[in-house]
């Protein structure tokens, strides 16, 4: 995983040690938007999928609005069920229920839960947090109704790697707690298809094209709360 366990990827050209890790892409894919799918979109796809099988009709709560919690909500829309999107930034909400979002929760106004239950007339049948930190994972667990499924996309690490979590949520409500991590390589053509057929646009997700030498300012941007969409290098001269 260059930039984990490898030297980092910020570079025109990279080494990729093993050939399953490569997917071939689908020519009519700009090179702009496959970078944008990165991490982020491979990994609320394999979330809701290969993990929660969230099926059309349900109803889908999505703590978070960053790259992946904006990838989970368009791909969720795509999949043919309703979303309700939860976030602290209002205009991170308002971009989501733009982009088709069926609902959306200000998590700094009242419980955020009892909020969607209501929406959902009961609770959300799949919830993904995407953040990595207690009161979201919490609020991610509360939401869901009997034998709903939470799906940890959200990273814990450091202080938040062990929570303090709502064990009777789970037991009462006979939950199902899945863990998930990126998406393997054979698995690529599921979205690929699903992008190339036209059933889902990607496209909303990239807010910015930069050069390479304004990859330090966007991470450092990561340190609070960002602007809507992502940022892809495009040029790598600059």
């Amino acid at each position: 995983m260059p930039g984990f366990i490898e030297p980092g990827a910020f570079a025109e050209y990279i080494a990729v040690p093993f050939d399953h890790n490569l997917a071939r892409l689908p020519e009519s894919l700009s090179p702009t938007v496959a970078a944008g799918l990165g991490c982020r979109v491979t990994t609320a796809w394999h979330a809701l999928t290969g993990r929660a099988a969230l099926a059309g009709g349900e109803w889908l709560a999505v703590h978070g609005t960053g790259g992946v919690g904006l990838s989970a909500m368009l791909l969720g829309k795509a999949l043919g069920a309703h979303v309700v999107v939860v976030d602290i930034v209002q205009e991170k909400l308002d971009h989501a229920l733009g982009l088709g979002a069926d609902a959306a929760v200000n998590a700094s106004e009242g419980d955020v839960a009892e909020q969607i239950k209501e929406i959902t007339g009961g609770g959300a049948h799949v919830s993904v947090e995407a953040l990595g930190i207690e009161v979201t994972v919490n609020a991610s667990l509360e939401c869901l109704r009997p034998l709903g499924r939470h799906v940890q996309v959200g990273l814990p690490t450091g202080h938040t790697a062990r929570m303090d979590i709502n064990m009777s949520a789970i037991y009462q409500g006979n939950l199902a707690v899945y863990g998930t991590r990126g998406m393997p390589s054979w698995r690529y053509p599921s979205l690929l298809g699903l992008i190339e057929s036209g059933q889902v646009d990607m496209t909303p997700l990239i807010a910015r094209e930069i050069g390479l030498s304004g990859a330090s300012e966007e991470l450092r941007a990561f340190n609070g709360p960002t602007p809507p969409g992502v940022a892809v290098i495009t040029d790598f001269k600059a």
